[in-house]
């Protein structure tokens, strides 16, 4: 309505002439046109406006602010200092991040905030993805991480702030480390190519072949065998498979390689070298890196 008046001014047709008002009469209805917007426009805003976590319950403003990362928790307790500062808040966003420390163990007697610990994290990953050997020490110094290969493997297992090709660096001159980690993954009723992918995509592989492959693949052949006991496979069979996959995948997956390598051939050379493999699964094998495609990563040759 108020545009329309305007519109009439500015053509010059006064609004009350338009409207059939008396000078006076039209000057109240102006009046109580502009108090209405006024009182409809401060409806709108308290209607629209985000309401003071303050004045809610405790629980209701906790779960408003647990959909909030880090960067935006640490802004709102500017506001709600008291709420946003919530130790069970920064506890699920330490979890979340990073599930299994050694400090976790060691519960309050560790005399620590969980604000402060996700900032020491934070920084921890910040530095590993720089320098492995420098972030791992950071937090065995801050007494965050327990020197111990187990607790680094569970701490590489469960952090998702760490970079792939990092974390390989780091593996590759701590053998002791690789070899807990390896007996965190699960590969029961896995289909060897599937387990072989899942074990890749976890711990990364190596670009290229040598000692840290075959290091890795003893590791992995050995909690393959120890997952599925009843395979009738034994270790030194499932080493040499992997290899065997892996070869494969470069031969089919390569664009450089030109003459690819039949199913007829990889079933006779494997069975050859697998004498408790049988013709079916060896097919099967073959069948899943031509569908699903490398077992370890595009790079690796």
């Amino acid at each position: 309505m108020g545009q329309v008046i305007r519109r009439l001014q500015e053509i010059g047709i006064r609004p009350q002439d338009f409207l059939g008002l008396p000078v006076t009469e039209f000057t109240r209805w102006e009046e109580r046109n502009i108090s209405n917007r006024e009182e409809d426009d401060q409806q709108l805003e308290s209607s629209t406006r985000f309401p003071d976590l303050t004045e809610l319950p405790p629980e209701i403003g906790l779960e408003v602010l647990s959909h909030l990362d880090a960067t935006d928790l640490c802004l709102a307790s500017c506001v709600w200092s008291h709420l946003a500062n919530d130790e069970l808040l920064w506890q699920s966003l330490c979890r979340s991040c990073w599930a299994d420390v050694s400090i976790y163990n060691k519960g309050r007697q560790g005399g620590f905030s969980y604000k402060q610990l996700f900032m020491l994290l934070d920084e921890a990953c910040l530095t590993f993805n720089t320098d492995p050997d420098a972030g791992i020490n950071y937090l065995t110094n801050k007494g965050i991480l327990d020197d111990k290969p187990l607790e680094i493997a569970k701490f590489l297992h469960t952090t998702k702030r760490l970079w792939p090709n990092k974390r390989l660096e780091f593996l590759q001159h701590r053998p002791d480390v690789l070899e807990r980690l390896v007996q965190l993954q699960n590969f029961q009723n896995q289909f060897l190519p599937n387990a072989l992918r899942k074990f890749f995509k976890e711990v990364s592989a190596p670009r290229e072949r040598g000692d840290i492959l075959t290091i890795m693949i003893e590791n992995f052949s050995q909690r393959f065998c120890v997952c599925n006991p009843k395979l009738g496979l034994s270790k030194d069979a499932v080493f040499i498979l992997c290899f065997s996959l892996i070869m494969l995948s470069v031969d089919l997956c390569s664009p450089q390689v030109k003459n690819k390598m039949s199913k007829r051939e990889f079933i006779k050379n494997t069975c050859r070298a697998v004498s408790e493999l049988s013709r079916d699964l060896a097919g099967h094998m073959y069948d899943n890196i031509y569908l699903a495609g490398h077992v370890a990563s595009k790079d690796f040759s």
